[in-house]
């Protein structure tokens, strides 16, 4: 299986801290934190990824090159304007659409075991499998709602659920398996969201999208103030990465 990592981001967040050095590249105990995702990549078996690009992107591609030192082939996909995270899969599937594939965002740190991921998916027979995390603050960062089976049936509030079975709303962690035939359901050279137009209209056709429940550690960098949470509990954590 392959990987695409989505890195083309400006990280306005972190900023002042991603004016100069893109998020990925941040560090955390010495290494950057796309490190710690090319190593829990390796960990589960994938050698061969993408990286779609677009702040300062000759830093990250001078810092992880052709992967060969981490054991690991990289292919990059620059994105002269920022193509949303449907539209930088999209712009990479010559290299992807051989087979199903991760996509994993690029400011997170998860131990997590991706092969039960994939044996999930495969079990569910998904066309897409989300994987998902309990959140006491779930409402305030959007719910995907699953039933029994894990079957996502609800995604930000829609659509309507008339099913006899209640719904469990749970949180999206940024990592997510496809099968590719995704991209006949993404536009080309065009801006597209993921969230804000892909998965509804998978949604509303019905397709089999499941949700896979997460509970290990995971943290997404995405503020000054959860930087600072990792620096401190990933250096005990994740101490032989």
């Amino acid at each position: 299986m392959k990987a695409i990592v989505l890195a083309a981001g400006y990280g306005e967040r972190m900023r002042p801290l991603t004016n100069s050095i893109p998020k990925p590249l941040l560090p955390i105990n010495g290494k950057p934190i796309l490190h710690y995702t090319l190593q829990l990549l390796k960990k589960n078996g994938i050698f061969e990824i993408v990286i779609n690009l677009h702040h300062l992107p000759d830093m990250i591609m001078e810092a992880f090159g052709d992967g060969s030192s981490f054991g690991m082939k990289i292919h990059y996909s620059y994105e002269k304007e920022i193509l949303g995270t449907a539209g930088g899969i999209k712009a990479a599937e010559k290299i992807l659409k051989d087979g199903t594939f991760l996509v994993i965002n690029s400011d997170i740190i998860a131990d997590i075991d991706i092969k039960k991921v994939l044996k999930f998916h495969k079990k569910k027979k998904a066309f897409v499998t989300m994987v998902l995390r309990h959140d006491p603050d779930v409402d305030r960062y959007g719910a995907i709602e699953i039933d029994s089976d894990g079957r996502i049936r609800r995604f930000l509030g829609k659509p309507e659920y008339n099913g006899i079975s209640p719904l469990k709303k749970l949180m999206f962690t940024g990592i997510h398996i496809f099968e590719p035939e995704i991209f006949d359901e993404m536009p080309s050279k065009r801006y597209c969201g993921i969230t804000e137009e892909t998965y509804p209209k998978l949604i509303n056709k019905n397709t089999p999208i499941y949700g896979y429940e997460f509970n290990g550690y995971w943290i997404d960098i995405g503020t000054p103030e959860r930087y600072e949470n990792a620096k401190r509990e990933v250096t005990k954590i994740f101490s032989t990465y």
